[in-house]
């Protein structure tokens, strides 16, 4: 939940305040490209993310002396891979929306049917069908039905190939609508 919403907010009303102070019309007067501004918003905010997460997994591994029966390495390219798909999420509405409120209500929007149905709080298992369905579609289901097969049952990449190419192509697929919509000015 912490990667969530350091992922989706972070990145978003940062990029929602250079768009307001004049910050990105200046940086359109460069030779910088939506593209390179973009992918440097993203590295950013997975560097910290990654360290952020990183420090509260060791942090509470430490407090509660949990075992994780998978590999660690996977687990840690797991985290970077969701963390990028929930980085370029937030780029898809900070991209093209100038209005904090209407932002922070599409973030909104997004993080809380992603809580109730990606399995954070409660498993789906005795839900209707469509609600799996439609759990399906957001990103932190994939991830963390990934990181409980590697943590609880020592799953392998092969186990968990279906969720991490899920994580890649919606990275890939958010990346390219949020460059292709991405706004420089306030209109």
């Amino acid at each position: 939940m912490n990667l969530m919403f350091s992922c989706l907010f972070g990145v978003g009303y940062v990029v929602l305040r250079y768009r307001k102070s004049g910050f990105l019309k200046r940086l359109h007067a460069t030779p910088l490209s939506a593209f390179e501004f973009l992918s440097a918003q993203v590295l950013s905010r997975l560097g910290l993310t990654v360290v952020v997460t990183s420090i509260l997994y060791f942090g509470i591994a430490s407090i509660i002396h949990f075992r994780s029966a998978g590999s660690g390495w996977l687990l840690a390219g797991l985290m970077v891979l969701g963390a990028l798909s929930m980085i370029a999420l937030g780029l898809t509405i900070a991209a093209r929306f100038s209005s904090e409120e209407l932002v922070g209500g599409l973030l909104n929007l997004l993080t809380w049917p992603m809580m109730l149905l990606s399995g954070i709080w409660f498993s789906l298992d005795g839900s209707p069908q469509w609600v799996r369905w439609v759990s399906q579609v957001f990103p932190l289901t994939h991830l963390l039905d990934a990181a409980r097969a590697v943590m609880l049952d020592g799953a392998g990449p092969s186990a968990i190939a279906s969720d991490l190419a899920y994580l890649a192509i919606t990275t890939l697929a958010f990346l390219a609508f949020g460059a292709w919509s991405f706004r420089w000015r306030v209109e």
